[in-house]
């Protein structure tokens, strides 16, 4: 006899679709598009031409982004009949928690730029629908706030390695105060990638004070303000115009001393060009991980490997988990897909620790697809912003949803009950 939470399960992605149709017959639609690309119309439409190329944008020609997408193409899933899967179990362990579907929420930063909620409404629906969500370092709104809104749910945090140990020690200490689970170092963003949306728009969102709340929500951040900045810093200074006078202005408003204070001090532009000399450490390598593994006892994960033997180097470091990524084609163009290098990679680990992959998932057959190559989990990025961009956090929610029959579906018509079912010989190479 199945459980109540296994009826739960095998319910959900039937419940998804009758909800979709039987509001059909009332004429009411989704409020997000169920179907990746328009799902990306929808919010293009929806959102500036800044905050499009921002979000949607990758580093040169966006090969590496194609090459994410293209990549899936290489495996076609082989479905098995009559294996009985009237009662299903999507959920995974990850750190010790049992999440109900093998994937979680990749770190965006300046979400301002999707929705006035930003972070607040991306935490709420990750809370409802027991996703974690990793917050990011580039956030618009704290990780203090967003903390308050998710009770117990689980949550991770995303660290940007700066050029201040005590601002990493900073950063670390309130993950841990605000219930995070993990810390999870972004490696590949050490500089800016050439993202060519960006440049053509002469649009960079942190000169207009967005997506640096995790900084300004800092004692040790605001206190580096009164310090002086080197000279390369003290040379980055615009033109003055009045577009730079409304950048100043726009930036004091999101400053949390107050607008007129903190435009009669200069503290808000004192802020901005703090966060650029500060926010990343190009000279990082391996041995400053013992850095961090010296101030938390929290889970540590690397973000953006690429490669076995930079695989093989972080197991030897005694990192716990690693994240195949390449920042959704946002920082190297021409580089290697994500889907392609995680069979080595899972290889190279050989299950000392959990691998989980990011850049190109847009759907339930792409989870299956890199779980059967041997990831944990994924982490799903750009769709959750377009649902936020396009219903706030009734939009994320319906993403997420979304995924979770998607997967669920795509499981059980491929013949597994379980995900521990999804083994390479579910998949077909082309």
């Amino acid at each position: 006899m199945s459980t109540p939470d296994r009826e739960i399960r095998t319910t959900l992605p039937v419940a998804r679709q009758q909800a979709i149709y039987v509001g059909g017959l009332a004429g009411q639609q989704p409020k997000v598009p169920v179907h990746p690309a328009r799902l990306e119309q929808a919010a293009a439409a929806r959102l500036t031409p800044e905050a499009y190329a921002y979000i949607a944008g990758g580093a040169g020609r966006e090969d590496t982004m194609r090459n994410n997408l293209t990549a899936f193409d290489r495996w076609r899933i082989q479905p098995r009949m009559l294996r009985n899967v009237a009662q299903r179990d999507t959920g995974v362990e990850l750190f010790g928690r049992r999440l109900p579907s093998p994937f979680l929420l990749c770190p965006i930063g300046v979400l301002e730029l999707a929705h006035e909620q930003a972070d607040l409404a991306v935490a709420r629906a990750a809370a409802a629908e027991d996703i974690p969500m990793i917050f990011s370092s580039q956030a618009s709104r704290s990780m203090e706030d967003c903390a308050a809104q998710m009770g117990a749910a689980p949550r991770w945090f995303q660290l940007y390695w700066s050029k201040s140990d005590a601002l990493v020690r900073s950063f670390v200490s309130r993950a841990e105060a605000n219930g995070c689970e993990a810390i999870v170092v972004t490696l590949d963003t050490t500089l800016l990638g050439w993202r060519t949306r960006d440049l053509d728009a002469a649009h960079l969102p942190f000169l207009h004070g967005r997506g640096i709340a995790q900084y300004t929500s800092d004692p040790v951040f605001m206190a580096a303000l009164d310090e002086p900045l080197d000279a390369d810093s003290q040379a980055a200074r615009p033109p003055l115009n009045l577009n730079t006078l409304r950048s100043v202005l726009q930036a004091a408003r999101r400053f949390p001393e107050g607008t007129l204070h903190s435009l009669s001090n200069g503290r808000a532009l004192a802020a901005v060009r703090r966060f650029i000399a500060t926010y990343s450490r190009p000279s990082l390598t391996w041995d400053d991980l013992s850095f961090l593994r010296e101030i938390t006892d929290l889970p540590i994960v690397l973000k953006g490997i690429l490669c076995a033997e930079d695989a093989r180097l972080a197991v030897s470091h005694g990192v716990d988990g690693i994240i195949v990524s390449n920042h959704g084609g946002r920082q190297v163009d021409g580089a290697v897909a994500t889907l392609e290098q995680l069979p080595g990679i899972v290889d190279a680990v050989d299950q000392r620790l959990p691998v989980i992959m990011d850049s190109g998932i847009r759907g339930g057959a792409d989870m299956f697809k890199a779980l059967a190559l041997g990831a944990t989990a994924v982490g799903l990025g750009r769709p959750y912003c377009y649902g936020l961009a396009l219903a706030g956090e009734d939009g994320v929610r319906e993403v997420i949803a979304n995924f979770k029959a998607d997967f669920d579906l795509t499981m059980a018509l491929s013949g597994c009950t379980r995900v521990a079912d999804i083994s390479r010989e579910c998949l077909v190479e082309q």
